[in-house]
C-alpha cells in the first residue's frame, strides 16, 4: 500500500500507471503514449512535479484554485467536518454546512437570487439550470417554450445537455449531441470582427443578430439564453462594452430566462463574488457557479435561482405536490465540500481578495499586453485575472497545426517553470487570486521566453518564414 501511495514511486512508474486514467479530452490512440507532467505537491501559486521542479501554476489548476495551494484553513475546515459528520442524504435530511452555505450564497448573489441548488461541479450546475428552465415552462403551461440560445465558442459543461448548448465546434467531433434544442449566435469576439468595423458597430450587429433570431424562432418557443460573462474555455473572449447588459435587456423584453454561467468568473476572478451585477450590471434569472466556490479543494457547483421564478411556480400550482423538480445528485450539499466553500467565502471577504484582484488586474493585463511585440502573437485579451494569448493569422491553420503550436509553447514554458493552459493555438492564464506583482512579472517573463522559443522552432522548421 505504501508504494501505491506514490511516495516511493518515480515519475516513469507514475506515468505508466497514469495510462489507465482516461483523462478529459483524451484520444484513445494516445492512451499509452501520453507522458503527462506529474504534479506531486503545491503551495501558494506554485506546484512541484515528481522530479522536484517548482513550477508557477499559471491556470490555477483549471481556473479553480482561486486562493492557491495548501491553504491550511480550508484543509482544517474540511478535516474537522469530515471528522464530525462526513455525509448526510440531501433527499431526506439537512446538514449544517449545506444550510449555512445556501444562506450565504443567497446573501451574496445579486437581486432576488435566493434559492440554491447545490451540485457536484460546473457541468451539473449548468445542466440543472437548463433542466429547471424547461421544467419551469412545463409547470407554467408552456410546453413549447423549450429552445435554448447559446453562442459559438461557449463552453457550459460535459453532460449531454450542457454539452449540447456549448459552442466550441472542435469539441463536437465524433460525439452525439442534442442538435435540435439550441441555436448558436456569433461569438462576441472583437478580435474576429469584420475588417473595418468598429467595436461599437460590431456590438450592434451582435444585438441585431439576437433580436432577429428571436423573431425567427419565436419568443414563445425560447426558454433561456445561457452565457458566460466572459467566454472562458472558448478563448477568454471579452465581449464589447455594454454587450452583456444589452443581451440581458433583450431577454427581459421577450420573457426569456437569462442564465449567467459564472463557473469561471465567480468568486473573485474579476474582482467580485459574482461579475454579473458588480462588473456587467445585470441581474440574471439564474446564476451558475463552481470552481472558485470551494477554491478547487472539493468538487461542488451551484445554480442560484430567482425568487420571482419560484413564486411564479407557487402561484401557478398552489399546494400541488406533484410539481417536484426531479433533479439532484447523491453529493448535492456534501458537508465536506460545503465546509470548503464556507471557508473560501470567509477568506475572500476577510482578506479583501476581490479588492486585491481589482487593484492588481490592470497591472496584470498591462504586462500581458507587452507580449504583442512577439511576431507569433496575434491577440492578447482578458479582464480581471484571466488572459489568453492567441497565435496570429500567419500560423492559424489546421487543427493539428494549431494544437502543435499551443503544445510547443506549453512544453517550453514548463521547461522554464511555468504551467500554461494550451487551448489549441491559445495559451490561457488564470493565476491564483492572491498573487503579487512580482509573481506577475515572473509569469510574464517565463511566458515570453516560452513563446519566443516556440517562434524560433517554427522558423527553423519552415512552418513560418524566417
Amino acid at each position: 500500500m505504501t508504494e501505491r501511495s506514490g511516495e516511493n514511486l518515480d515519475r516513469e512508474s507514475l506515468q505508466e500507471m497514469d495510462h489507465h486514467f482516461f483523462h478529459p479530452w483524451d484520444s484513445p490512440n494516445l492512451l499509452d503514449q501520453n507522458a503527462r507532467t506529474v504534479i506531486s505537491s503545491g503551495h501558494d501559486a506554485t506546484v512541484v512535479d515528481a522530479d522536484g521542479h517548482e513550477i508557477l501554476d499559471g491556470p490555477s489548476g483549471m481556473w479553480c484554485l482561486n486562493l492557491g495551494h495548501g491553504v491550511e484553513e480550508i484543509i482544517e475546515a474540511m478535516t474537522e467536518q469530515a471528522r464530525t459528520m462526513v455525509y448526510s442524504s440531501p433527499w431526506g435530511t439537512a446538514n449544517p454546512p449545506s444550510a449555512i452555505l445556501s444562506d450565504r450564497l443567497a446573501e451574496i448573489a445579486p437581486g432576488d437570487l435566493n434559492r440554491v441548488m447545490l451540485t457536484t461541479g460546473g457541468s451539473t450546475a449548468n445542466d440543472s439550470a437548463l433542466r429547471f428552465a424547461a421544467y419551469y415552462n412545463n409547470v407554467m403551461g408552456r410546453p413549447e417554450k423549450k429552445h435554448f440560445i447559446s453562442r459559438q465558442k461557449a463552453y457550459h459543461g460535459s453532460t449531454l445537455l450542457a454539452a449540447s448548448v456549448s459552442g466550441k465546434e472542435r469539441d463536437k467531433y465524433y460525439v452525439d449531441l442534442l442538435t435540435d434544442m439550441a441555436t448558436f449566435l456569433s461569438a462576441p469576439n472583437p478580435y474576429r470582427r469584420p475588417a473595418g468595423m468598429t467595436v461599437e458597430a460590431f456590438c450592434d450587429t451582435l444585438i441585431d443578430e439576437f433580436e432577429e433570431t428571436i423573431e425567427r424562432i419565436g419568443a414563445n418557443k425560447i426558454a433561456a439564453y445561457i452565457a458566460e460573462p466572459v467566454l472562458a474555455s472558448g478563448g477568454v473572449i471579452v465581449p464589447p462594452a455594454g454587450y452583456n447588459k444589452r443581451m440581458w435587456e433583450v431577454c427581459r423584453a421577450n420573457d426569456i430566462l437569462y442564465i449567467s454561467d459564472e463557473v469561471v468568473t465567480g468568486f473573485g476572478r474579476l474582482g467580485a463574488f459574482f461579475a454579473s451585477k458588480d462588473v456587467f450590471d445585470i441581474e440574471p434569472d439564474i446564476i451558475t457557479c463552481a470552481k472558485g466556490l470551494t477554491s478547487g479543494y472539493a468538487p461542488m457547483g451551484a445554480a442560484i435561482i430567482s425568487e420571482r421564478i419560484i413564486e411564479n411556480i407557487r402561484q401557478k400550482c398552489g399546494d400541488d405536490p406533484s410539481i417536484a423538480f426531479s433533479n439532484g445528485y447523491t453529493y448535492s450539499g456534501h458537508p465536506v465540500a460545503c465546509a470548503a466553500a464556507l471557508k473560501t467565502i470567509e477568506i475572500i471577504e476577510r482578506d479583501n481578495v476581490c479588492g486585491h484582484v481589482r487593484e492588481l488586474a490592470p497591472y496584470f493585463q498591462a504586462k500581458m499586453q507587452e507580449l504583442h511585440d512577439i511576431p507569433i502573437v496575434g491577440d492578447v485579451r482578458g479582464t480581471g485575472l484571466m488572459v489568453a494569448v492567441e497565435a496570429n493569422e500567419e500560423i492559424d491553420g489546421s487543427l493539428e497545426q494549431d494544437r502543435a503550436i499551443g503544445n510547443r509553447i506549453d512544453a517550453h514554458c514548463q521547461a522554464l517553470g511555468l504551467l500554461v493552459r494550451p487551448t489549441v493555438n491559445l495559451c490561457v492564464l488564470s493565476p491564483v487570486l492572491t498573487i503579487s506583482k512580482s509573481d506577475v512579472d515572473e509569469m510574464v517573463y517565463r511566458l515570453r521566453q516560452g513563446i519566443e522559443r516556440a517562434y524560433e522552432d517554427l522558423k527553423r522548421e519552415g512552418v513560418i518564414s524566417a
